[in-house]
């Protein structure tokens, strides 16, 4: 299928395929943010990815921002990555992680050297692996090869309709190819979520799957929190979404056909089996797509009624909307109109083919409407207070 419609892509050190061909400066810490925005100011073509977090977290959640750190890093989309952090310590844990899938990483911290010296001399890497990421050339590669991610968002009548069933035929194609697709939204699985758990791959599985919803639910729960108002969301309520269930059956309706093989804590990456895991993630858009980039998709899938402008710094995201006033009053946002599948002017199977398309222009470099209007939302899940 590769050959067929000449799909490319870069080839890493470790064996993985990315679609982008990204050089970024990393910061471990929020401390580190300027520094690190400062060295791409200094190498235009770097990329700075800043976020609020990195000090005084603990235990898993501690885990889990280096889980997401190092997976960003380890992403098949970037070719090379420097790392800056307040301290040695974390900052060489970031690097030797990064390390062990054979691509170019160097980490600075800012103790004892100050960010003027820290930007100097962590600059002077960027620009020489900048340049060698430069000469570095797509390549034949294989569907399977891809690792894609999926996540709704701004969902409403029309997604449940439109947009994810749409979304749902690429899945189903992703993995008859022998492709891995990740899907998560733990709690927006709620009302269907024993759907997923009967296609379950086995019983451990299941068993894994049902432990992780409910856990998730129950912290929800202990909060004494009502969801409605932001599960459904606002947008979702105007839309005409009116219960978590209504929600719910859009959402698993983008999860195509396919038995779940594998689940996964937030940012860990699949086991080499391809095929549909489940991610427990937030719902929240752009934490979503983040831990899945950490865990190696390069190319996200993101079916919205209202109109989501989710991005991601690394992870193309391909959008899709069945909505005729969204299509046309956020267009720029959109990367394919499908809704002519409501309008009946053709089937769901043609309105894959339409998708299929989309993605593979966006895989051989097409900039996705996201990339295009600069949205770049990287934003952690953080699972308890800090120290």
């Amino acid at each position: 299928m590769a050959d067929q419609r000449g799909l490319t892509g870069f080839r890493r050190e470790n064996g993985a395929v990315g679609i982008r061909n990204h050089t970024i400066i990393l910061p471990v810490d929020d401390l580190s943010n300027a520094a690190a925005e400062a060295v791409a100011k200094v190498v235009p073509g770097t990329l700075a990815l800043p976020h609020a977090y990195g000090r005084l977290q603990f235990g898993p959640d501690l885990d889990l921002t280096f889980r997401t750190l190092i997976g960003t890093g380890a992403n098949p989309n970037v070719a090379s990555v420097v790392v800056i952090g307040i301290e040695p310590t974390w900052t060489d844990r970031v690097v030797e992680g990064i390390a062990k899938t054979g691509k170019k990483v160097q980490g600075f911290s800012i103790e004892r050297h100050g960010d003027l010296r820290t930007v100097e001399a962590a600059a002077r890497v960027a620009a020489k692996f900048l340049q060698d990421d430069s000469e570095l050339q797509r390549q034949p590669v294989d569907r399977p090869e891809i690792m894609m991610s999926i996540k709704c968002g701004e969902s409403d009548t029309t997604s449940g309709l439109g947009s994810c069933p749409t979304t749902s035929e690429a899945v189903d194609r992703w993995i008859d190819a022998g492709g891995t697709v990740l899907f998560g939204e733990t709690s927006e699985l709620t009302g269907g979520e024993h759907l997923i758990a009967e296609r379950c791959i086995d019983d451990t599985v299941r068993a894994k799957f049902q432990q992780t919803y409910d856990s998730y639910i129950e912290m929800i729960e202990q909060t004494g929190a009502n969801l409605l108002g932001s599960q459904p969301t606002q947008g979702n309520i105007r839309g005409g979404l009116s219960t978590i269930e209504e929600k719910a059956m859009g959402n698993l309706a983008k999860t195509g056909s396919k038995q779940v093989v594998g689940v996964l804590e937030p940012a860990e990456a699949p086991g080499s089996a391809p095929g549909l895991y489940f991610m427990d993630t937030s719902s929240a858009a752009a934490e979503c797509v983040t831990l899945m980039a950490a865990a190696g998709a390069a190319i996200h899938l993101f079916p919205t009624g209202q109109g989501n402008v989710i991005g991601n710094p690394i992870e193309p995201v391909v959008k899709l909307s069945a909505n005729p006033i969204t299509t046309e009053t956020m267009s720029e946002h959109i990367d394919l109109d499908c809704s002519g599948l409501l309008r009946r002017e053709y089937d769901l199977s043609s309105a894959g083919d339409q998708l299929m398309e989309v993605i593979d222009r966006s895989v051989n470099g097409r900039l996705t409407c996201a990339e295009v209007m600069g949205h770049r939302e990287y934003s952690f899940t953080k699972l308890y207070r800090s120290a």
